[in-house]
């Protein structure tokens, strides 16, 4: 009987990581979207990268959006929310962790949140940002 369940209980795990994998080719794909357009901004637009500077651009009002890293420490991480949403600043929860995003960046080193103060031709800002607020 103890074999059947622990039999059954490792089918529910395969199960549960099957679907967990259906689940991320929608994740994959909005995640090389956003990599892509990091790649252009990366070219052609303006950033800083980390906590101190990211909080320097929120402060002083030059940040069109902001990218935080899934692995971001919690108390940073609202700290930076909160100055975003004094700002009024959109933020962007990246799906991987400081390395990915790093790589994404193009960069050899880990990135935990990035500030973007120029798009440059990339249009990674989203169409509902008020482009009123900055000219």
């Amino acid at each position: 009987i103890g074999e059947n369940d622990n039999s059954a209980g490792g089918h529910r795990r395969l199960q549960q990581t099957h679907t967990h994998t259906m689940s991320g080719k929608k994740n994959k794909k909005a995640m090389e979207s956003i990599n892509s357009r990091l790649g252009l901004v990366m070219k052609s637009g303006k950033y800083v990268m980390g906590y101190k500077e990211t909080l320097k651009t929120l402060r002083n009002g030059s940040a069109w959006l902001i990218i935080i890293a899934k692995n971001c420490p919690p108390l940073k991480r609202s700290e930076i929310e909160y100055y975003a949403m004094l700002a009024q600043t959109g933020v962007h929860h990246y799906t991987g962790n400081n390395i990915e995003l790093g790589t994404a960046c193009g960069k050899y080193f880990r990135v935990s949140c990035l500030s973007i103060t120029n798009p440059g031709d990339s249009d990674i800002i989203m169409p509902n940002k008020d482009e009123g607020k900055r000219e």
